[in-house]
């Protein structure tokens, strides 16, 4: 398999990001190369590379695809203790949104 260095690919092959900006997708083909770009003292990035003449358009949104993915970013956003939809997707770090998290301490009164 062909390594390219970073910014340094030839033209006709594209990474998943540059192909979904694209209005592609790969579309079940082998990788054809990669790319690398040198880090001092960490491994190397690396980027797949794909034929675009290869590639297949995206499918499209269906009806229910949408509410699918609707459904589970509303999941996202509603709190398990509470039960609210919190307007912000819950941390996974805390499990609930965050003033089930930290409550107000009660003032005396």
């Amino acid at each position: 398999m062909p390594v390219y260095r970073w910014r340094l690919a030839p033209d006709g092959l594209a990474t998943r990001r540059q192909l979904r900006a694209a209005g592609l997708r790969p579309g079940g083909q082998d990788v054809v190369a990669e790319l690398r770009r040198p880090r001092r003292g960490r491994p190397p990035l690396v980027a797949y590379l794909y034929r675009i003449d290869a590639a297949k358009p995206v499918r499209p949104m269906t009806p229910a695809r949408q509410a699918a993915l609707t459904r589970a970013l509303a999941a996202r956003r509603t709190c398990p203790q509470c039960r609210t939809d919190a307007g912000y997707v819950i941390p996974a770090s805390l499990g609930m949104c965050v003033p089930c998290a930290y409550p107000e301490p009660q003032a005396a009164a």
